[in-house]
């Protein structure tokens, strides 16, 4: 058994073949594909952040909305880049979106991608400390937005508040219980797999990793889980790690899915540089008949390793179709591999 869910990049433009044309359409589209995605019984949402682009980029309000309208499916993020957050705001917007859900709350965070402009950080006001790289300024901030979830006071109280305070020193609110240990970091690297493990996060591995091995993409990333699961173990936490990884499989059942997918061209790992001097490996796609699908699918190691597996969608195609997609995989993929 394996937790299945949804993963939308969040793009929006004005082509007359899509049916988001607007921010507008892809926000309210997207509660709209999670609260399908529940009644067809998948098991997430998840969304992904991007700042300076036409895509989502605020998750929490997309979140709350989301919560309030559903009552089972997780709901996440894959991921928000850290180095353009407040953490101690995000702990509250996070504390909230996570009490009107209930507790379904799935937060991805890491250090960050390659980005629309220039440091665009620094529009949001952060600043590097003398010494400091980007990445360190993405792992610092997690770290402060992770020991704050604890809802440990660490602030010292006035003397004359407006409202009468409780004994001590004083945390963030609202605070939710548990957040602290849903929180996941999505690693381009073994090492940051190791250290995601340390700090006791749960492990998002996407579809590209740095290439540190020249194998291909499914067993690096399957090698990268053992690494992270070897080192939540050194670590002693009492709890299970949880690790997701992304793929985008597509079954072809009809003319629709053949006329989208059928001539799918991305079917093999790719080489690619997505920093400098950064050599990177992009896993392939699946677009198949199901019983090829299942075929293929169970040889992908990394998904072996997995107990989560986000799919990821074209959101641009609209609700109904996507949940053609969705109830695809669900109905003749899913079984075939022992998924359900």
């Amino acid at each position: 058994m394996k937790k299945i869910g949804f993963l939308s990049f969040g793009h929006w433009t004005n082509h007359q073949a899509y049916k988001t044309r607007t921010a507008g359409d892809t926000l309210l589209q997207s509660i709209d594909l999670a609260v399908a995605a529940e009644e067809i019984g998948l098991d997430g949402a998840y969304f992904r952040v991007h700042h300076f682009a036409a895509r989502l980029a605020s998750p929490f309000p997309l979140l709350s909305a989301i919560g309030a309208k559903t009552n089972k499916i997780e709901i996440g993020t894959g991921v928000i880049d850290m180095r353009y957050e407040n953490p101690l705001y995000m702990v509250e917007d996070a504390g909230a979106a996570d009490l009107i859900s209930e507790g379904r709350l799935q937060l991805g965070i890491s250090r960050g991608s390659p980005e629309q402009v220039i440091d665009g950080w620094r529009y949001f006001g952060y600043k590097l400390e003398e010494g400091e790289t980007d990445a360190d300024m993405g792992r610092h901030k997690a770290l402060e937005f992770l020991d704050k979830l604890k809802g440990v006071g660490f602030a010292q109280p006035n003397p004359s508040p407006m409202f009468p305070n409780p004994p001590g020193l004083l945390r963030l609110e609202p605070h939710s219980e548990g957040l602290r240990e849903r929180i996941w970091w999505g690693a381009a690297s073994n090492a940051t797999a190791v250290w995601a493990a340390e700090n006791g996060m749960h492990l998002q591995s996407s579809t590209l990793k740095y290439d540190e091995s020249g194998k291909p993409f499914h067993i690096q990333q399957a090698e990268q889980i053992r690494l992270y699961k070897d080192a939540w173990k050194k670590a002693g936490h009492n709890r299970e790690p949880r690790v997701s990884v992304s793929r985008s499989i597509f079954a072809l059942v009809n003319d629709q899915d053949r006329y989208f997918f059928g001539q799918e061209t991305d079917r093999v790992d790719k080489i690619g540089m997505i920093e400098s001097e950064k050599r990177a490996i992009f896993g392939r796609s699946y677009a198949a008949e199901p019983d090829q699908l299942i075929k293929e699918l169970a040889e992908d190691e990394a998904i072996q390793e997995a107990d989560t597996i986000l799919l990821t969608i074209p959101n641009t195609l609209g609700v109904d179709y996507n949940m053609h997609v969705l109830s695809s995989i669900l109905e003749h993929v899913a079984p075939g591999l022992g998924w359900r």
